[in-house]
């Protein structure tokens, strides 16, 4: 989903899964080309990976149709990525309506539930069209998943998650996020479904940018 269409996110949610690309397939074969299916960024972004480690960082949006349609192949790619290579994801924040959400998944990330809620926080937004936009909605459904909403709370409304909350939105602003899902790899390459084609390509080009930041 684009930034000029999170105006809209309200009836998107609420319609039927959307594709995620429709041009034509990128040749597996072929070199991904700078400045059609990824952008070097001029500026190096922050990363977090150790020396000798290549970060790959999946930007999303919960409430995003695409995003939620991407999660179980973005996942599958995850588990399957090699030791070398350390994967984050980082919920954006175009305005302040988007940071409920944010904490959310930190919140989840704080408490080792990413695993087993994640997956299902898509799935209530997306299948049973729960509303979890604000901090009140999410306490509400969060507490009938049988978490411990003590912690749950105290973790949310932490120091901790404010600041991983500041630091997604500075990397956001780092990598140029322009929608989501995106993908960033190394600190220098930015890549998504419009740039790609579609969301198979994008892994197929972050796969060959990690390679390329191997060697470099």
């Amino acid at each position: 989903m684009k930034r000029r269409d999170f105006s809209l996110a309200a009836s998107a949610a609420a319609a039927s899964a959307l594709t995620l690309g429709t041009s034509a397939s990128w040749a597996q074969a072929a070199a991904p080309k700078e400045g059609k299916d990824y952008v070097k960024l001029a500026k190096p972004a922050q990363v977090s990976a150790p020396a000798g480690k290549v970060e790959v960082i999946e930007f999303f949006w919960y409430n995003c149709p695409h995003c939620n349609a991407f999660e179980p192949q973005f996942a599958a790619w995850k588990n399957a990525a090699p030791a070398d290579v350390v994967v984050h994801r980082v919920p954006v924040a175009f305005n302040a309506s988007f940071v409920p959400q944010q904490k959310l998944y930190y919140t989840l990330e704080g408490m080792n539930l990413v695993n087993t809620m994640h997956a299902k926080v898509f799935h209530a937004i997306h299948v049973e069209r729960i509303n979890l936009s604000k901090e009140d909605q999410i306490f509400d459904w969060m507490g009938k998943q049988g978490v411990d909403m003590a912690k749950f709370k105290e973790m949310f409304g932490s120091f901790s998650v404010a600041n991983q909350v500041r630091k997604a939105t500075q990397l956001q602003q780092e990598y140029d996020v322009e929608g989501v899902p995106a993908l960033g790899v190394a600190g220098r390459y930015y890549t998504d479904g419009t740039k790609a084609g579609n969301m198979t390509n994008v892994l197929r080009v972050v796969d060959q940018l990690v390679a390329s930041s191997r060697k470099a």
